[in-house]
């Protein structure tokens, strides 16, 4: 078959899957205030299904898999999932990525089903904010999980960090003083204005711009001025994903930079995005998709849903209009994406 490679020579090798659009968090920066209807057991892709697609994808070309929800450890049979998932031949890499509500009492099981790269969401390091900024009280039982990870030996243990204006801005030094202590990667991201998050709504759809922002320049002169000077981390290759990466002299970890809006990395985006309802998005920041779940569910062979992957590649844009003078909004809720 073909291999997924778009008309701007991009080799997308690369598929994260949503499992779930449920969560056992409510984020400002990813959930509504209002209801968000749930998918319904039927509409959401069974893990056969989901197998069946990775294995295609892997004919095609995908070599990465990242799993993903909603907060995918709330799924039932995840961890059985994972364990078939991590053993089809041709994935070189299957990891993780999860609010680290559960991974202090699973930490066993996620291992022994082959996993052993995790993303952890982590948005202050206060146990009164994290409740603010999450709507749970679960600071103590994410930060025991992701020092237990670190001791069972997950390599690398990367702590995603949304910078938010007024939220948590003044705690981003503190969240970089943990590379000096722990081998993590501490990754910085902008907060991308997507569907209508609580943060969005209070900052106001027209109001999202250089005052609400923190931007990867402002963080990356804070951590130079207050911590020293941050050396790259070369050998980065395409497959490396779109973080910048640095280091602090005498660190044990290191340093990201996640820039969709100061600096685009979307002319190495090598990346795919299966829904948790069985759509297929070549953008996370469009909310173009191809159907996969109906064709499935329909009784087509392998070379019809493989005419859709290579479908949505052909669609995939060059770069994503957020930062546009008038940009596309995305009305897609990063909960039931899988970001």
């Amino acid at each position: 078959m073909t291999n997924l490679t778009d008309k701007y020579n991009r080799h997308l090798n690369y598929l994260r899957i949503s499992v779930t659009d449920r969560c056992n968090l409510r984020c400002i920066y990813c959930l509504p205030y209002d209801f968000v209807p749930k998918l319904s057991h039927r509409d959401i892709l069974s893990y056969e299904e989901i197998l069946r697609i990775v294995r295609l994808g892997v004919q095609l070309g995908i070599s990465k898999v990242r799993i993903t929800g909603g907060e995918p450890l709330v799924r039932k049979d995840i961890y059985d999932f994972l364990s078939e998932l991590s053993g089809i031949s041709g994935l070189s890499d299957v990891s993780l990525t999860t609010n680290g509500v559960f991974l202090r009492d699973n930490i066993e099981k996620i291992r022994a089903a082959g996993i052993r790269r995790i993303n952890i969401s982590l948005d202050s390091l206060d146990r009164e904010r994290f409740r603010q900024i999450t709507g749970r009280d679960h600071f103590d039982q994410v930060w025991e999980g992701i020092q237990l990870a670190c001791e069972t030996g997950f390599d690398p243990i990367k702590i995603n960090v949304v910078a938010l204006r007024g939220v948590n801005e003044d705690e981003l030094m503190n969240m970089a003083r943990l590379s000096f202590s722990y081998p993590f990667h501490i990754r910085f991201i902008e907060h991308m204005p997507i569907g209508r998050a609580q943060f969005q709504k209070a900052s106001g759809p027209d109001k999202h711009g250089p005052d609400t922002e923190i931007l990867a320049p402002e963080i990356m002169a804070r951590i130079q001025n207050e911590l020293g000077p941050l050396t790259p981390v070369l050998g980065k290759g395409m497959s490396d994903g779109p973080a910048d990466r640095y280091k602090l002299e005498g660190a044990k970890g290191e340093i990201g930079l996640i820039r969709p809006l100061s600096h685009h990395f979307c002319y190495k985006c090598n990346r795919l995005r299966l829904t948790a309802s069985g759509q297929l998005r070549a953008c996370l920041l469009s909310d173009r998709q191809e159907d996969l779940k109906g064709p499935l569910r329909s009784g087509c062979d392998d070379n019809e849903l493989a005419g859709i992957f290579l479908k949505a590649v052909r669609r995939k844009p060059f770069q994503h209009k957020l930062a546009a003078e008038n940009p596309d909004g995305v009305l897609s809720q990063m909960s039931a994406i899988g970001g």
